[in-house]
């Protein structure tokens, strides 16, 4: 259940991340509500899958998982660039979490 919990707070990362971007400083509050209310739910949920997973591993695979995401989102939804050098970075970060993954004793 603990890995249920780290994914989901991973994604809702990648949400909170997003609707920061379009609250525009926090000046738009339906998007800073989002935010606020996502983010409480993400740490929320990592905390739990804290309660059996080792620290390093949650704490990596759910930052990785927002930051990959965000990635992601940023590409597809804001039109930020793809080059070769910023792939090249999400597929490290993606290596690092399948190792962590793998290495994990839970």
């Amino acid at each position: 259940m603990a890995w249920i919990y780290l994914v989901i707070a991973g994604l809702l990362e990648v949400v909170w991340a997003y609707s920061m971007k379009l609250s525009d400083g926090f000046t738009r509050p339906v998007p800073a509500a989002v935010t606020i209310v996502t983010m409480i739910m993400s740490f929320t949920l990592l905390a739990m899958a804290m309660r059996s997973l080792p620290l390093g591993t949650a704490y990596m695979m759910w930052t990785g998982i927002g930051a990959v995401g965000a990635f992601i989102l940023g590409v597809v939804l804001l039109g930020e660039p793809v080059t070769a050098m910023r792939m090249f970075a999400a597929l490290m970060i993606v290596g690092g979490l399948v190792l962590m993954k793998l290495s994990s004793p839970a």
